[in-house]
């Protein structure tokens, strides 16, 4: 059987056309949604907590669509594109006086996860107001911390999948593609680090590196039924130097392609970016399955 493409680790070849077109076939009345959670109930692709690759799954069928390899029932129901219209979270009150004090004077400093949980929704409205990369997205998994003292916030930190393929990143552990693909799960992105905006406390950021490092493959292991070894986040050079992640000990690993995940053109088309990453364990290579 011949490979018609890859698609996000999976290789479709001429049998699997088949096997698509004959559920197809099988049932005719079913959406593209249902479909796409009955083939993949058929392939048995699942992400390593269990749960179908429902959403991977339908970009892959409409690939396939728009390629005239297969034949796609009409859509009858059309989402609002998030990427465009995106919800903002409900506005909460907060104390934006200037806050400038000396770490000590602040401690002790309370870091809550607050995926899932009442809180989450004041993370939403602070990163909402004042990431510059807006809103976290609400696909996949993702962990959120917010830091307090005497109640007032002082900082967001949000977590997220690792992105599939990281060159840089890839070298340094030392992964053969079957390896990354069987472990990139246990890796967490960084997507958003933030201090708000009226706090000014000298080495806060390097200090909630550390205090998140202690703690966030046990929070995994809670939330989603695994553990994460390893931590990765970009810096934009043109925004930023990355102080605090190099006083917080994370290596730099490179650069990005500036590309993006999903480009197909093979032409940067973004500004590139630091790789900056961080293990969680001495050993980590070894859990990461890149040394047997």
């Amino acid at each position: 059987m011949s490979t018609i493409l890859c698609y996000r680790g999976r290789t479709v070849t001429t049998g699997d056309l088949e096997t698509i077109r004959a559920l197809l076939k099988a049932h005719p009345a079913a959406s593209r949604r249902a479909f796409s959670q009955r083939l993949c109930e058929h392939w048995d692709w699942r992400q390593p907590n269990g749960t179908l690759r429902d959403m991977v799954c339908r970009s892959l069928l409409l690939v396939l669509h728009r390629a005239e390899h297969i034949c796609l029932p009409e859509v009858r129901h059309r989402p609002p594109n998030n990427a465009i219209i995106r919800r903002r979270p409900p506005p909460v009150a907060v104390d934006r006086s200037p806050l400038e004090q000396d770490l000590r004077a602040l401690r002790p400093v309370e870091l809550l996860a607050v995926r899932r949980t009442p809180l989450e929704g004041l993370f939403d409205h602070l990163i909402a107001e004042a990431h510059y990369l807006g809103p976290m997205q609400g696909v996949g998994e993702q962990l959120k911390y917010l830091a307090f003292s005497q109640g007032r916030p002082l900082a967001c930190l949000g977590f997220t999948s690792a992105p599939r393929h990281l060159a840089p990143r890839d070298r340094f552990i030392g992964w053969s593609p079957a390896v990354r693909r069987a472990h990139v799960h246990e890796i967490a992105y960084q997507s958003r680090f933030l201090i708000l905006p009226w706090v000014r406390v000298p080495h806060l950021a390097s200090h909630l590196l550390g205090r998140v490092a202690r703690r966030i493959g046990a929070d995994w292991q809670t939330l989603y039924g695994h553990p994460v070894h390893y931590l990765e986040t970009f810096v934009d050079p043109e925004r930023y130097a990355g102080t605090c992640y190099r006083a917080a000990n994370w290596q730099e690993l490179g650069l990005t392609t500036g590309r993006g995940k999903d480009d197909l053109s093979h032409r940067p088309n973004r500004s590139r970016k630091q790789v900056l990453g961080y293990p969680l364990h001495a050993d980590f290579r070894r859990r990461l399955g890149a040394l047997a």
